[in-house]
């Protein structure tokens, strides 16, 4: 007999709240109520999952190792409700999409919306990472169809050409390398650099272009998001390499320079891929010749 969604629904929220009455309260059900679910639980797999004490509860070995499959399991459920939910209201169908921050902060936003308005009885559902994580889960069945830039492995994987980017070079308007237009990658690797993090494939191209060149990246500081660099650039801790459509917008309220590569190798392929041994999926088909037309 498998465990009620309800009692694994509280046991996850007890584990966050670490509380069983808030996890209670949350629930909308009385305090014996919920415990007398997780003594269920706890029966079912015949091992404590949470340890009460006075200041509140403490997930066990087992607990932990429960809680990632309970929350896993929840968001499979909602992802379900939420398509049959569609189908019911005579929708096509719902597409998960995984885009790269590039993509996300250039022009994936506006050919999503045109195609969401040429096929309102399709629903998008649109996260953001990075390309190596949107390759994982496609491979993994987790999402429909992703946009990466190329340059990571595609094995198993169907791609398509979607548009290109350039690479620029974001500094204070006083810098050197905005005063001069003769400066070459080899000139950036002289300064202090602010990067994104390891993970994203932009750190890998800029590692690999400075091993070419025999030099070490200079970095200072390593953060997430597009515009944390441009703020950190400000600010003076450094100069930035970011794709030049998205850094034009965000440097021009920073008052930054924002100046685009020369070299070959810093404009960019981003891709459309997909599964290739994907189930037949129309509106999928629909949206690949949209974003590739």
């Amino acid at each position: 007999m498998l465990p009620d969604i309800d009692s694994l629904a509280l046991f996850v929220r007890a584990a966050e709240l670490r509380s069983l009455s808030k996890a209670a309260e949350a629930s909308h059900i009385g305090v014996a109520a919920a415990s007398r679910r997780i003594a269920l639980l706890e029966h079912r797999f015949k091992t404590p999952l949470l340890d009460r004490s006075p200041r509140g509860v403490e997930l066990t070995p087992a607990g932990m190792s429960l809680l990632g499959h309970a929350k896993a399991l929840l968001v499979h459920l909602n992802d379900m409700n939420a398509e049959m939910t569609d189908h019911a209201a005579g929708r096509k169908g719902v597409l998960r999409l995984l885009a790269n921050t590039s993509a996300m902060t250039e022009t994936l936003p506006e050919d999503l919306a045109s195609f969401g308005k040429a096929n309102p009885d399709i629903r998008l559902v649109i996260q953001e990472r990075w390309s190596g994580d949107i390759l994982r889960s496609l491979l993994a069945g987790e999402a429909d169809i992703g946009i990466v830039i190329d340059g990571v492995r595609t094995e198993g994987l169907e791609v398509f050409p979607y548009r290109t980017d350039r690479l620029a070079v974001i500094a204070p308007m006083d810098h050197p390398l905005a005063r001069d237009s003769n400066w070459s990658f080899s000139d950036v690797l002289e300064y202090d650099l602010v990067a994104l993090e390891v993970g994203s494939s932009m750190m890998r191209l800029l590692t690999e272009q400075a091993i070419v060149l025999e030099k070490a990246l200079r970095l200072r500081i390593q953060v997430r998001s597009f515009e944390a660099v441009c703020r950190m650039v400000q600010v003076g801790m450094g100069v930035g390499i970011l794709p030049y459509e998205a850094a034009k917008v965000l440097a021009e309220s920073m008052k930054l320079s924002v100046r685009p590569m020369d070299e070959p190798w810093a404009q960019r392929k981003v891709l459309v891929c997909v599964k290739k041994d994907r189930p037949p999926k129309p509106s999928l088909t629909l949206l690949i010749s949209h974003l590739t037309a």
